[in-house]
Order: C-alpha cells, then structure tokens, then sequence
C-alpha cells in the first residue's frame, strides 16, 4: 500500500466501526520473492478458519501474524498454536482492521460467517492485501459485484475458497467439454445431498463472551440471540444462504464451470422445495431443486438434499448432460454414457491449466507473483459461481406453497427439469416419507440481466429487493462508484 493510502486508511477506520476507504489507482501491494517472509492474517476461527490455518501453516516462508475472532476463546485456541508452530509475532485481536492497518501484513484469509465475507474482501482490497475469502465470497448479488470492482481497482489477487478449481482433473474434462468432445452440453449438474439435522434453540456462546457487534458486523440483526453462534448461522437469510451456497458453493462453481467461457450469469432462475420434517427454527431449505438458464440456452441444475432417512443415498458431486442424450457422470472419476446406454466408459483425462500446489499454495504463487489472473477461482469466477446461488434462492424466498405433489414444479416445456425433480420428488415421498398433505414452497421464474445485474419482466421489484441485503451502522457495504 502506498503511504498516503494507508494514512487514509487509518485515519477513516480508526477502529470504532466506520468502515474504512481508501482512493486511488491500483495499489502497489508488495510482490513477495521465493524466499520472503509472507504474512497473513486469518479471520473466523471457529469454523474453516481452522482448515486455513493449518493449511497455510504448512507453505515454507509463510508466516501466521494475525489470528482474528471477536470469540476471545478461539483468539486464545489459535494464538497458542500459532505460536507453538513457530509464529512467535502472532497476535490475537478481535477486528480485522487491525491487521489491515498494518503495513507488513500481506493477505488476509476470511472464514468467517457469510455475511462477512464481502465486505472483509472489500476492506482488504483497499488496503492493498490479497485476500483468501471461503465460499460463498458474497451473501448477495450487489456486494460481490462491488468486491469484484474493489479487487480490479485496488490490483490484489483474490482467491475463492471453491477447492475445486485447484483440481487439474476437474479442470481438464471441462476443457474437454467445451472443445465439443461429446456435442454440446446441454446441462452442468450439482448436488449438495449430505445429510444434516434440525437446529435447536439455543448456540453455545454467551454476550460475557463474545463481541457481539464485531460478529454481526454488516448483518442487520439486533441483540445478541444464540441461536446464531457459531454454526447455525447458516441456516438463516440475514447471515447464511442454506446449503444451496454453503456446502453447494462448490458444486454450483463447478456446474457453472463446465458452461461456455462467454458466459457470464443467467437470464432466468427458479427453484422449488421445502424446509421438511424437521419443524424447527430454520429458514433456509432442506430440499430444493434449482435451475437457471444462460443467453445460450445451457442450464446449471442443482439439487440440495439434507433430510436423512433409511436408505439415504450421500450426494456431493457434478454431471454433465448432452444435446444428444449423452452423459457424463462424476465429475472426479468421470464416465461418459452414449445416449441410451447403461454401460459408462471411463475417460482418459490430461491434467487442465490450474496453478499448482492446491488451494493453500497457488493462492500464495498468485500473490508473490503479483497476478490476480493466477488464482484457481478468481474475482470473476467467485462472483459469477454466488450469483448462480443466489438467483435461485431468491426465487424460492418469493414463492408461494403448492400441494406436495410432481406437478408442483412450474418447468413448462422443459422435460428435463420436471424429469429430475421428479426423482426428488420420489425420494422425499417413499424415502423420507412426506405426506400429500404437506406442501412445497415453489418459486417463481425470475427474469435477470447480466449486463445490469438486476431483474426485469414479472416479479421484477420484490426480486430487485433481495439484491442488497440492509448493512447495520458502520459496517456498511459501500457503493460500487464509491470504493
């Protein structure tokens, strides 16, 4: 960072709650050569903050300078291993902008809570540091466009924590695809079928303990209330996105991935399903099936199934379906099936164009380097990956509640879509064992723009709404023209 720069950073965030900008042209974050110290702090403790740590612990020359958590018990947890590894300058502080008002600290890694996530990438672009953020980078439409015109201005790498796309496998059957190895995709498939359970009343922290403000921070909520810390979170609008972009981050990346390179976000989505079962507090969905479609005419697919039941069958992956009927399935042991055949042949894939050393290492390549382009899941990438979530979700928090039968789904013509939720359908009727009597949440077709990034048509204002979520005073996620 420049000094008149980081002067202006101090001065606006002097740590009481404003949020700090900083103004002008790229910034002259340092390049780091091969044998250079590489200092980062690490925000959110208590959840992948702990995957980060030991991943970035193990890269020679990278050293731990900052653990960041507003739970002074996870503070203390990490500042002794940090520590113990050898960090003997690590410090432990609750706000971020500590760190980033430190000039010697290079990048910063966020694995906080989700609606965190955008606003950390923003401050950390301002202040010249590279930023490792979790999936999902944004918890709405308008701020991950704002962190990606924070990252393009300010000149800083920005690496999506979507692990996938430091896979060379992965990455080569994709390139395999859009070179029309087997005709043209029709379709990029995710599921997120893990099995997960209802939430109960009550969190594990206390207002003694932990910073209150600094954990809600951008989010729009009032006291403290426990029942968001430090896990549940997710499965709330204001600070989560339910599974569809927790654990389905990854595999919506991945869908979106395999569709052709001029194509940015969708032109329609909708999404259908139910929070079943498990009559508890939750909001987000614990079933649904998502579709959207590009100006292309390809569609990205997703299917998100928590509820467990006798039987259940563990989905976490991608497919691959064909105009002509063809298919692959598995996206990390993949086999091709000709149309109409049962019998898959495994393919022979060549390793694609990633940067190596995995997620932890190729991050900090791309810094010392000094080349946002070299991350595996850039700005971009993360941005165009979120929206794709987003859009779906949105249209089922505008739904209405239809009878829980098959024809529930309103796909119109397309028969693949009401093909595959049908099989959704079966396996929460004779699986899981709901009733006719239940009813499912069905969203509406929600038209969007991918040049102005906002819905038009029907639906258009009440979906515009669900763009930005409200920030509370002094965590406020800035304006695009304004960072």
């Amino acid at each position: 960072m420049n000094h008149s720069s980081r002067r202006h950073f101090l001065k606006t965030t002097a740590l009481v709650g404003a949020a700090p900008m900083i103004f002008g042209t790229k910034s002259s974050a340092q390049v780091k050569g091969a044998n250079d110290r590489f200092r980062i702090a690490i925000a959110g403790l208590n959840g992948r903050g702990g995957s980060h740590f030991n991943g970035f612990t193990g890269i020679k020359g990278v050293e731990i300078a900052y653990v960041v958590d507003p739970d002074p018990r996870a503070r203390a947890k990490f500042l002794k291993a940090a520590r113990d590894k050898g960090h003997k300058h690590c410090k432990a502080v609750a706000d971020i902008r500590i760190a980033l008002a430190d000039k010697d600290v290079d990048a910063i890694t966020v694995a906080t809570p989700n609606h965190w996530h955008s606003l950390m990438t923003i401050w950390g672009a301002q202040a010249g540091k590279h930023v490792y953020v979790e999936k999902p980078m944004s918890h709405d439409v308008v701020e991950g466009r704002v962190a990606v015109a924070a990252a393009e201005k300010y000149g800083v790498v920005i690496q999506h924590g979507t692990q996938r796309r430091s896979d060379a496998n992965i990455a080569g059957l994709h390139e395999m695809i859009k070179t029309g190895r087997w005709g043209k995709l029709k379709i990029g498939y995710g599921y997120c079928c893990k099995p997960r359970g209802p939430i109960g009343p009550k969190g594990r922290n206390s207002t003694s303990e932990l910073d209150w403000n600094l954990w809600r921070g951008p989010a729009d909520l009032g006291e403290f209330d426990p029942k968001y810390v430090h896990y549940d979170w997710h499965w709330y609008w204001k600070t989560g996105n339910g599974d569809l972009n927790n654990q389905g981050t990854h595999q919506l990346d991945v869908a979106r991935w395999s569709i052709d390179d001029d194509q940015t976000h969708p032109v329609r989505a909708m999404a259908i399903g139910g929070r079943f079962q498990w009559g508890d507090q939750g909001e987000t969905p614990n079933t649904m099936f998502g579709l959207a479609q590009y100006p292309n005419g390809q569609y990205c697919f997703f299917n998100v199934r928590n509820v467990n039941y006798k039987g259940y069958e563990r989905q976490v992956k991608n497919e691959y379906y064909f105009e002509d009927g063809g298919r692959i399935m598995s996206d990390t042991n993949p086999h091709y099936f000709k149309p109409g055949s049962d019998k898959g042949e495994k393919i022979k894939v060549e390793a694609g164009n990633v940067t190596p050393g995995g997620n932890w290492k190729s991050f900090v390549t791309a810094c010392r380097e000094g080349k946002p382009e070299m991350a595996n899941g850039n700005v971009r990438d993360a941005h165009y990956g979120c929206v794709l979530g987003h859009l779906m979700n949105n249209s089922y928090r505008l739904g209405k509640k239809a009878p829980f039968n098959k024809k529930a789904g309103t796909f119109g013509d397309n028969k693949d879509a009401a093909e595959h939720f049908g099989t959704i359908h079966d396996i929460m009727e004779k699986g899981v064992g709901i009733k006719e009597n239940e009813e499912y949440t069905v969203g509406p077709w929600l038209t969007f723009d991918p040049k102005t990034e906002r819905h038009t048509g029907a639906h258009a204002d009440e979906a515009n709404a669900l763009l930005k979520d409200p920030n509370s005073k002094g965590f406020e996620v800035p304006d695009v023209g304004k960072i």
